[in-house]
């Protein structure tokens, strides 16, 4: 009976070492835990840590950099260059020259489909115009490219690949409005010399409290007259909108549909009719503007620029008020931060974060739903393509056949249309996924009025 009770005695002994030690492992794990969420939540509360000070004139990211070395990190590796099924940018090498220094360029779309000469004959996009990079190059691609060196082009043209704001600011002697005014008359070569940077952190934060901001006239102006049509008078969005709508704003500054206005060459986004294709066809229409005069036919015909913006204002992520940066800058975890991710770029390199977060299906399932919406869009944007060739063949011939003027222009005047709604697909840069259905009644427009240039041309 003792030996039993010795036994028994030495086991709970044992077995209460042993549950001491597991609770000590656990008291020294919970207490871990605890300090780690403590220094998280402590680093939460500090966002970042003024290194240097910024303001209201700091162009340069490198020094935006010092206080928030996070977000400067993602901004450079903008230099990636990554190819999707329809977007993003091969790194190809070229031979430097001492007009173009550039030994890495991207791929050039003239020579992915020549059809685009023929549409944009007698215009410089005809001579060059190549893939999308990163925001890293965007004021040295625009610099370089041939549209630029070989054709005179104004001040204007800086907007929206540079960061021009404090640039604006000391050409209008502190006025932005009156300094943007000025560069936007300069030609491109004098323009150039006042800016150094692509676009930057100062283009889109305020320097002091970091909140976001418009510093673009070109947007401030445009979204202003579109409001005006909907009887908001003198919306300011750096005052009125709230910060959902302006993580598409600051977006909104630079990727849009666009012209120079006037022989001062003002920077104009043609909204007061509406952000959708025909609508802004309709506004060019009634101001009687044109970019160019067609080398082919005589047409006095439109360029597209970059209608992100108003494409994906016709989608269902706006309507959900989903924005640009919950794609293209999808939220990340660094310790216990929380920010946005400054690598921009297509968020079919970034499912995880960029889908998967209201799409709970797989990465491979959503690229495939992604390319599906842009393969149908690209089969329709080839057959309005197909259309609009055989129309400039078709006045081609007619020129030169005698056709009635009237006829002839009525003709001209389907193109404007077909060609114009055919490049607003074209030039935005989602291939109809930021609004599948409005990219597709876009393209049908654009074949209707083509088939109508040809039967204007063939009735008598």
């Amino acid at each position: 009976m003792a030996e039993a009770e010795r036994i028994f005695t030495g086991r709970s002994l044992r077995w209460m070492v042993v549950t001491a030690l597991l609770a000590a492992l656990v008291a020294v794990g919970g207490l871990a835990l605890l300090v780690n969420i403590i220094e998280r939540k402590q680093e939460a509360q500090n966002p970042f840590f003024r290194v240097v000070a910024l303001d209201d004139n700091t162009t340069d990211p490198a020094l935006w950099g010092k206080n928030f070395p996070l977000q400067y990190d993602l901004y450079r590796r903008t230099v990636d260059q990554v190819r999707t099924r329809f977007g993003g940018s091969e790194a190809l090498p070229r031979t430097p020259t001492s007009a173009d220094p550039r030994s890495i360029v991207s791929q050039s779309r003239l020579e992915e489909d020549p059809r685009l000469k023929r549409m944009w004959a007698g215009y410089p996009f005809a001579v060059d115009f190549r893939e999308e990079r990163g925001h890293a190059y965007m004021l040295e691609d625009q610099t370089f490219t041939r549209r630029v060196l070989e054709f005179p082009q104004p001040g204007t043209c800086l907007h929206c690949h540079a960061s021009v704001y404090v640039a604006y600011k000391t050409v209008g002697a502190g006025d932005l409005i009156r300094g943007f005014e000025k560069v936007n008359a300069m030609p491109y070569p004098e323009a150039r010399k006042l800016v150094e940077h692509p676009v930057a952190c100062i283009d889109c934060h305020d320097p002091q409290t970091m909140a976001l901001r418009i510093t673009r006239p070109g947007f401030l102006e445009g979204i202003r007259a579109f409001k005006a049509a909907q009887g908001v008078p003198d919306y300011d969005p750096n005052r009125m909108a709230s910060r959902q709508e302006m993580r598409a704003f600051v977006c909104a500054q630079c990727h849009v549909e666009y012209y120079f206005r006037g022989a001062e060459k003002r920077l104009t986004y043609p909204w007061s009719k509406g952000f959708k294709a025909d609508q802004i066809l309709a506004y060019y229409d009634e101001i009687g503007f044109r970019d160019w005069v067609h080398a082919e036919t005589g047409a006095p015909v439109l360029k597209a620029q970059h209608p992100e913006f108003e494409m994906w204002n016709q989608g269902v992520h706006a309507r959900s008020n989903v924005t640009c940066a919950d794609c293209h800058m999808p939220y990340l975890r660094v310790g216990g931060f929380k920010i946005s991710d400054h690598h921009v770029r297509s968020p079919l390199l970034n499912i995880n974060r960029a889908c998967q977060s209201c799409h709970h299906w797989s990465e491979e399932d959503l690229r495939e739903r992604a390319y599906t919406i842009q393969e149908r869009t690209f089969e329709m944007r080839n057959v309005a393509m197909d259309a609009l060739m055989a129309l400039l063949d078709d006045l081609q011939r007619a020129r030169t056949a005698g056709i009635a003027p009237q006829r002839l222009d009525a003709a001209r005047n389907y193109q404007r249309r077909a060609q114009f709604l055919l490049d607003f697909v074209e030039a935005e840069n989602s291939m109809g996924f930021h609004a599948p259905q409005e990219a597709m009644r876009i393209l049908a427009l654009s074949i209707e009025n083509a088939r109508r240039g040809q039967v204007a041309l063939r009735r008598e």
